[in-house]
C-alpha cells in the first residue's frame, strides 16, 4: 500500500502530466497524435488506434455533469472527515465520452442534473487534516 493511501500518486508515470497541470492550475488530458482522440484513462498507447504516446495537452476545464452520488459514509477511515460529499462523473466539452471521476464542489446536491454545466476549480484533495494533501481538479456548477 501506498503510504499516502488513499491519495492519488502525483509522481505516477502516466499520471504524472494531469498531477502537475493540476497543481499550475489547468486540466490537461493525453490526446493521440494520430487520430486526435482524447487517452483517458492515460496509456501508453492510443486504445482507438494503437498510436504510441499521446502527447498531454491543455483543455478547456468545462463539460456537463453525468452522474453523481452524495457519499455519506466512509468506507475506509481516511475518509471519515470528507463525509459527506458529493462524488461525479463530469463528461468533458472536448469528447464527452471522457468522463472524469471528480468531486462535485460548490452546488447543493439538490441543485445537480444530468447536463448541468459544469466547469473545473483546483482544491486540495487531503483525508486527514495533518496530513499530505495534492492539489487535484474538482468541478462545480458553471456561472452563468
Amino acid at each position: 500500500m501506498h503510504p499516502q493511501f488513499p491519495l492519488p500518486d502525483p509522481g505516477d508515470e502516466l499520471t504524472r502530466p494531469f498531477w502537475a497541470a493540476a497543481a499550475a492550475g489547468h486540466l490537461a488530458m493525453p490526446r493521440c497524435r494520430r487520430c486526435r482522440g482524447l487517452v483517458w484513462y492515460p496509456e501508453p498507447s492510443c486504445p482507438a488506434c494503437g498510436s504510441p504516446a499521446p502527447a498531454w495537452e491543455p483543455v478547456a476545464g468545462t463539460g456537463t455533469l453525468y452522474t453523481w452520488t452524495v457519499v455519506r459514509h466512509a468506507f475506509l477511515p481516511a475518509f471519515a472527515a470528507a463525509v459527506p460529499f458529493v462524488a461525479g462523473l463530469v463528461a468533458l466539452t472536448e469528447d464527452p465520452a471522457v468522463r472524469l471521476v471528480t468531486r462535485i464542489v460548490g452546488a447543493d446536491p439538490s441543485d445537480l442534473a444530468v447536463d448541468l454545466p459544469m466547469e473545473v476549480t483546483f482544491g486540495e484533495l487531503r483525508y486527514e487534516a495533518d496530513g499530505p494533501a495534492v492539489t487535484a481538479p474538482f468541478f462545480r456548477p458553471a456561472a452563468g
